[in-house]
């Protein structure tokens, strides 16, 4: 079985990087000392039964979710935290937003703006946040919309769309941003079965393009064909990492991960 530090080779910096990543409530550990470097362009999917953690973890990859040991390193800059004095001085927020904006999110609920067209959800954060341009930041809005399909979109509001428009929205959306990496939280999920597939082209594109993405998601035939690793959870713990395309019963090694397939494929 490989570890989920192999995939980055000796000397190369990873885009994103935990190391030893605890995070308890109380007596209850939901992330159990997880490691995990994630190379430029390489695409991962956390895998696992409900209550595994995933979530929790994709969370505090980004800090959104805060944890009680170990670190996160983006291109090798560690996140929340500076040196001073020999110690590590906690960011204010401001400080770790300006971190965090390099990690985009997306999330099982698509959280538009709903008082906002679809452009103006897109171009708030690249106009307030990054300073950008209003023109320049309304072209490279309609380029992504174009990029997700959705071109003749940009005057509606959200309520006007399907679940998978608005998702596909929310994509663009953490793309405006010009993320280095793309953190997805079970992003089908929330979905009928029907649009699902319009949120995974999407996703897959993203993948093809080089962009370096994490994705909670019970996709398994996802996760098999556009996954370069998966890494597979339960109780908070790694049990399996492995390539995506030897996700099946008879492939993986761990009596857990094979379990687990047998009831989802």
């Amino acid at each position: 079985m490989t570890t989920a530090t192999d995939a980055v080779q000796p000397g190369e910096t990873p885009v994103l990087e935990a190391v030893g990543v605890t995070k308890r409530y109380g007596d209850l550990t939901v992330v159990d000392d997880v490691s995990l470097r994630v190379r430029a362009g390489e695409t991962i999917s956390l895998l696992g039964p409900s209550g595994a953690g995933k979530s929790s973890f994709l969370r505090c990859l980004n800090l959104l979710e805060p944890f009680d040991e170990g670190h996160v390193f983006l291109d090798g800059e560690l996140l929340g935290y500076r040196p001073h004095r020999g110690r590590l001085r906690e960011l204010s927020d401001r400080q770790l937003n300006r971190q965090r904006r390099h990690i985009g999110m997306v999330f099982q609920q698509f959280n538009l703006f709903a008082h906002k067209t679809v452009l103006e959800n897109l171009v708030e954060a690249p106009i307030g946040v990054l300073g950008v341009d209003a023109e320049v930041a309304r072209k490279e809005a309609r380029d992504l919309l174009d990029q997700v399909g959705l071109a003749d979109k940009e005057h509606v509001y959200p309520a006007q769309l399907s679940g998978g428009q608005q998702q596909r929205v929310a994509i663009a959306r953490a793309l405006a941003m010009h993320p280095k990496v793309m953190l997805f939280d079970e992003p089908t999920s929330a979905l009928d079965p029907e649009l699902v597939s319009e949120v995974l082209d999407v996703m897959k594109s993203l993948a093809a393009s080089g962009m370096t993405m994490v994705v909670v998601t019970h996709e398994i035939g996802f996760a098999r064909e556009v996954c370069d690793r998966f890494v597979f959870m339960e109780r908070g713990a790694v049990v399996e990492v492995g390539a995506g395309a030897s996700l099946a019963v008879d492939q993986v090694t761990h009596e857990r991960t094979r379990a687990f397939l047998s009831r989802v494929l």
